[in-house]
């Protein structure tokens, strides 16, 4: 029960930190592992009460707990949500809760498209010299449609008779 804990453990102690081994989970972290494996119920269980039992566990010049010190905070946090347990009884129902579980990401802020943010994004209503920046598509044309290529054929620009010089010689 206790290795998946661990990976449970793991997973969230890497979640939105690049730099984490996965060893030592943070107060951010530790609090989101409670509240997505519903160990924080709101009644028994508060977010208070998770930040007490993570200041109580770590060490007092320390930001972070190792595995050790989550189980202890655990075993607290089990009492507190399964009351008239005994303290074995109670981690085991609180591992019970943490199976398998995932860092959860509803609710993230998404991108938005409404209003003039999808009018000023539809390529197909720019004009100018925007449009041209644009296939019919509205993917983007690169270089072809920012920079202006120069003409190396000898004729003068906007010059409507190009090419048709030997034409008229002969």
């Amino acid at each position: 029960m206790a290795s998946e804990a661990e990976k449970t453990f793991h997973r969230f102690a890497v979640f939105g930190d690049s730099s984490s081994s996965g060893t030592e989970i943070n107060n951010k972290n530790f609090s989101k592992l409670c509240k997505d494996c519903d160990i924080m119920d709101g009644k028994a269980v508060t977010s208070t009460d998770v930040d007490i039992v993570f200041s109580k566990v770590k060490a007092k010049n320390a930001r972070t707990i190792n595995f050790q010190q989550f189980q202890e905070a655990m075993k607290e946090l089990g009492q507190k949500r399964f009351k008239g347990k005994s303290v074995d009884e109670a981690l085991e129902n609180v591992f019970k809760l943490m199976e398998g579980k995932d860092p959860a990401t509803t609710g993230v802020t998404k991108a938005t498209t409404v209003g003039g943010v999808d009018r000023l994004t539809d390529t197909s209503k720019y004009t100018g010299t925007h449009k041209e920046r644009f296939d019919e598509s509205g993917k983007g044309k690169g270089i072809e449609g920012r920079e202006d290529t120069t003409d190396n054929s000898g004729y003068v620009s906007g010059y409507k008779g190009a090419g048709t010089y030997d034409q008229k010689s002969k």
